[in-house]
């Protein structure tokens, strides 16, 4: 998962507000962008040295104080370390001065959103920043790798047999998953009834076979009549897994 070229920007959002944590980062995942949430700044200032170019939106209501906001952003803003990062503002507070230092003073280049518009407004203005600034780059689907995640396992029925595999990679299109063993099939071949487990949440799905490596990975794609709850619950899984990459990444 390390940023690349075409891959998109990682999306950084620093102390977020619960209804963003919840509902934003939702919406955001499901829109093809790579986003995670940080409770921490100082780990945040090392996230945007690993990662350069990656775009961060801080929760100026929370974690600092006003003054000690302001000299944090300049700093990610003068640093030759992390210059390249672009930052963004999320806060309830209605005060024009203060938007104004953000916006015109230190000027912040993904903007300052009020997020007392609510939160379908204070979404459509985080997109739009981020389709701006290109941050989903040329990929249409954030890709998570899981292949250390015991809990993402699938199951096919072919023929008198059970097939047991376990998931590599997810996405909003597919999976790469290992198998055991495995029936041949014919490349865009439909399989009904695959079942996937999902860390807590099962799910029958229809699934194209794509096709099989000589090491039993076989890439599976969703059917696109798959129903939205199931959708939703891949979607919240990549969810899990990119945030669970970023918490335990050594920087």
């Amino acid at each position: 998962m390390e940023q690349a070229g075409l891959s998109g920007k990682k999306i950084f959002i620093l102390y977020p507000h619960s209804v963003i944590q919840e509902e934003m980062l939702d919406i955001l995942i499901m829109a093809g962008f790579e986003a995670y949430v940080i409770h921490d700044h100082k780990r945040a200032l090392k996230l945007l040295i690993r990662f350069p170019e990656s775009i961060m939106f801080i929760n100026i209501d929370a974690g600092l104080s006003e003054k000690e906001w302001e000299a944090y952003i300049r700093g990610v803003q003068e640093s030759p370390k992390t210059k390249e990062s672009k930052l963004g503002i999320l806060s309830y507070n209605t005060d024009q001065k203060l938007m104004q230092k953000y916006l015109m003073d230190i000027a912040v280049p993904c903007g300052y959103i009020q997020l007392k518009l609510g939160i379908k407004e204070s979404t459509r203005i985080m997109l739009s920043a981020l389709e701006v600034n290109e941050a989903r780059g040329r990929r249409k689907f954030i890709r998570a790798d899981c292949s250390d995640e015991p809990n993402a396992t699938v199951n096919i029925k072919s023929g008198a047999g059970m097939y047991y595999g376990k998931i590599l990679d997810i996405s909003a299109a597919g999976i790469a998953a290992r198998f055991d063993t495995i029936d041949e099939h014919a490349a865009s071949e439909i399989l009904k009834g695959v079942q996937l487990k999902l860390r807590g949440s099962l799910m029958l799905v229809n699934m194209t076979f794509m096709g099989k490596r000589a090491d039993n990975v076989c890439v599976l794609l969703f059917d696109a009549k798959t129903d939205p709850d199931h959708k939703l619950v891949v979607h919240r899984f990549i969810k899990y897994t990119l945030q669970r990459y970023i918490d335990h990444l050594s920087i």
